[in-house]
């Protein structure tokens, strides 16, 4: 399921326009990322977890040329899925 998707399915549920879902689904998106640049994990109890994390620094094997490269520390996002999203 695309964004597309999953805009229908939220009007469709929510009985709201598609504006409408899209609307608010865009502003929980933007809160959510926002939250996660100032260094804030979501939590969507029972849905996921989104947290921001410090990866280390580390040396890294070019696997065309077999050179040793080093690789900087930065942040990235983790997600972690909930008991609801158990298949």
């Amino acid at each position: 399921m695309n964004k597309n998707g999953l805009i229908e399915a939220v009007a469709a549920k929510a009985q709201v326009s598609k504006a409408e879902a899209a609307k608010v689904l865009d502003a929980a998106l933007e809160a959510a990322v926002e939250a996660v640049k100032k260094g804030e994990s979501v939590q969507l109890v029972g849905y996921a977890t989104i947290a921001p994390v410090e990866k280390a620094a580390r040396k890294a094997k070019n696997p065309r040329t077999g050179a040793i490269v080093n690789v900087p520390a930065k942040k990235v996002v983790k997600i972690k899925a909930g008991a609801k999203f158990a298949l």
